[in-house]
């Protein structure tokens, strides 16, 4: 497995989403997913305080092996029956003490704003933050969903000697490219971490789907309902059909080209992928094993071109 950088904090290539271990998944199915990462050379764990049971989950399964990981989480989203969120430092707080006891650590390695606050100022969130960082609750802090404007606000914000963010995690595959536009080159000017979720495309990459067929029962795409109509478009099924011809020209599958393709950028850290299963991991870090070549990835990226796609 190879490793890369978030900050100070040295990550596996693959990482682990643990947005299904609260959300579909049974307490009794976490541990095997999490031994499974453990075995195959995975140490990014990456969580939120909105993924319901998703925290004290997977702290409870990672157990005695706490210390030889990198766990993430973040803060902001709207949580509990009042729907609370946001980064106001008093919010910051309250949700980071949350967030250690569901954990059962007591620190995070990397701590992340979910998503903008447009009632607090980034200055603002900046400022707890980095009291964090320093009474050694927090080790590195990140954000989420961030453009590539307020990237760059974020960092004029820091003050001397500050904490600033060393990551962003952000919507990233072949059918969503629409951050190389302008995160990306920000993330490489600032220096940032980049790490991208649903690297599958809620599965359109793994072959999972079927042109003109309903999503199968229990995937993501089919509990969507109707939101799902878009992304099972002809436009995206066009994208996706050629690009498994080019993996298996190559003796690969689209799962591989998925992996491969992000991890040629030099500026990913991570490449956050979910699973439910012990062989849904293990095929994620074999995939996380093929190195593109740049003339390849050229045509791939001529195979799957540059658009605000909707998925």
């Amino acid at each position: 497995m190879d490793m890369r950088q978030i900050g100070t904090l040295e990550v596996s290539l693959v990482g682990l989403g643990t947005n299904n271990f609260g959300f579909g998944m049974r307490g009794d199915e976490v541990p095997p997913v999490v031994d499974a990462a453990l075995e195959s050379g995975i140490n990014f764990f990456d969580t939120a305080d909105s993924y319901l049971e998703s925290e004290e989950r997977l702290g409870q399964a990672l157990g005695r092996h706490r210390d030889e990981v990198v766990v993430a989480t973040k803060f902001g989203s709207p949580v509990g029956e009042n729907g609370t969120g946001g980064a106001a430092p008093r919010y910051v707080r309250e949700a980071v003490e949350r967030s250690l006891q569901r954990l059962g650590t007591d620190r995070i390695d990397l701590y992340q704003l979910h998503r903008p606050d447009p009632e607090t100022p980034i200055a603002d969130t900046l400022g707890v933050l980095d009291e964090l960082v320093h009474e050694g609750k927090v080790r590195e802090i990140g954000c989420s969903n961030f453009s590539a404007a307020q990237l760059g606000e974020a960092d004029a914000a820091v003050v001397p000697g500050g904490s600033r963010f060393a990551s962003v995690q952000n919507h990233f595959n072949l059918l969503n490219r629409k951050d190389e536009q302008e995160v990306l080159p920000e993330c490489r000017h600032l220096g940032l971490a980049y790490l991208p979720y649903f690297p599958l495309a809620s599965g359109l990459l793994t072959g999972k789907y079927s042109r003109g067929e309903a999503p199968p029962p229990g995937t993501r795409l089919q509990r969507w309902g109707d939101r799902a109509a878009g992304e099972l478009s002809d436009e995206n099924f066009d994208v996706v059909e050629a690009l498994n011809a080019w993996a298996a020209e190559r003796g690969h599958t689209l799962l591989d080209l998925a992996f491969a393709w992000l991890a040629a950028k030099p500026v990913v850290a991570s490449v956050i992928a979910g699973a439910t299963k012990a062989e849904q991991v293990r095929a994620n870090v074999a995939a996380g094993a093929w190195r593109l070549s740049p003339e390849e990835v050229a045509e791939v990226d001529a195979l799957a071109p540059t658009m605000p796609a909707r998925t």
